[in-house]
């Protein structure tokens, strides 16, 4: 079975290393940059093919041989990408976190016979698995809530973080609208918002603020409040507010000289050099999921957790791991026909399938990612 991934960066790249240890697979790696798909076919059995598939405009010659997409490129990037992959015929597992409503290529993707499994990370991703996987236990669901985020080990001054993902995504969560579900309707609350602190257990306080993560759940699921706060630091919404507010996330050109700039540019540059992970340098990801409903006459509150460390043998960062493994199980799933609905699924569409849901769950253990799940009476 032939697999083609689309892009060869953090994430990519994991995704690449596991599915190439699996005999049963040939896979190859479209990227642009000649360096990452060098180092790759020189680690593991893979086919690099140099391309820029924002310059490519034909992907069918790229794609001909494969039976299944991956799509790990910049959200940017995503939405027109799994387009042009759906439009080739070929079923696609997307990570790309892309900011169109991805129900768009719903009628295309079933038109082409197509399965397209959108934003299948660790939020989004596992997460919405984990929330269709409850409510499709429950008679009635009251609350969801997810608390997410990846953080280097180390914090250093002045940010206390290092992006363990694109770095481009990650001030795009803080530029776009949280939109949420409370009593049955969507509000919209800024990025940033509502800061709120967390304890954990060995790592102590962390924050929780508002940022656009439930995506599809809105659509997908009937839950009377529903929410996603991403997890950082002390003090990191607050220094991000600082500059959203000031103007340095800004795209309109403002003129310097005589020259014509966007502020995003510059801010960009220099903040993605101070964010850039270092070889080795360690990072965890959690995760906490709180579900609350009813079944019959009783109450429950279901708990999940999830914490995950940097894979010092292999050494692939946490965030890799758990956006890469969830991702490779899923196109297991797809391409060994275990999952078969056609058109747009998002996560939650496999938490349903009781199946697909156990599978999963046991192919990311064989990982040494393990989700403890909490049941409580309420």
């Amino acid at each position: 079975m032939q697999i083609t991934v689309l892009g060869a960066g953090l994430i990519g790249s994991a995704i690449v290393q596991d599915l190439a240890r699996d005999a049963r697979f040939k896979v190859t790696v479209v990227d642009r940059r000649q360096v990452a798909l060098d180092k790759l076919e020189a680690a593991i059995p893979v086919q690099g093919i140099p391309a820029d598939l924002l310059a490519v405009g034909d992907l069918i010659p790229v794609l001909a041989a494969c039976d299944l997409v991956i799509c790990a490129v910049p959200g940017f990037m995503g939405f027109e990408t799994v387009r042009r992959v759906i439009e080739a015929g070929k079923d696609v597992v997307d990570i790309s976190f892309f900011s169109e409503d991805p129900f768009e290529l719903d009628e295309l993707a079933k038109a082409k016979g197509v399965t397209a499994v959108v934003d299948c990370g660790v939020a989004p991703g596992l997460c919405n698995m984990i929330g269709g996987h409850v409510v499709d236990l429950l008679d009635q669901t009251d609350r969801y809530i997810c608390y997410v985020g990846g953080l280097p080990v180390i914090r250093r001054w002045p940010f206390q973080y290092k992006a363990v993902f694109s770095p481009a995504d990650v001030l795009e969560e803080y530029l776009r609208p949280a939109r949420f579900v409370e009593n049955g309707r969507e509000v919209v609350r800024p990025a940033l918002s509502e800061v709120e602190l967390l304890d954990f257990e060995d790592l102590g306080t962390l924050e929780a603020f508002n940022t656009d993560g439930l995506r599809t759940l809105r659509q997908t699921l009937t839950v009377s409040h529903m929410k996603e706060k991403t997890l950082r630091y002390p003090g990191h919404a607050d220094l991000m507010r600082v500059f959203r507010e000031s103007g340095f996330f800004s795209t309109t050109p403002i003129e310097i000289n005589g020259l014509s700039v966007a502020p995003m540019a510059v801010t960009s540059k220099l903040l993605f050099d101070q964010w850039q992970l270092q070889e080795g340098e360690e990072d965890i990801t959690l995760m906490r999921v709180l579900i609350e409903g009813q079944k019959g006459k009783q109450k429950y509150r279901y708990t999940y957790d999830l914490r995950d460390a940097y894979d010092r043998q292999t050494r692939t960062t946490s965030m890799a791991r758990t956006t890469a493994y969830t991702c490779t199980m899923v196109a297991r799933l797809v391409i060994e026909g275990l999952f078969q609905q056609k058109g747009i699924c998002p996560p939650e569409y496999i938490g349903r399938d009781q199946r697909c849901y156990e599978n999963l769950l046991a192919g990311l253990q064989g990982r040494n990612i393990r989700l403890k799940e909490t049941v409580s009476e309420l």
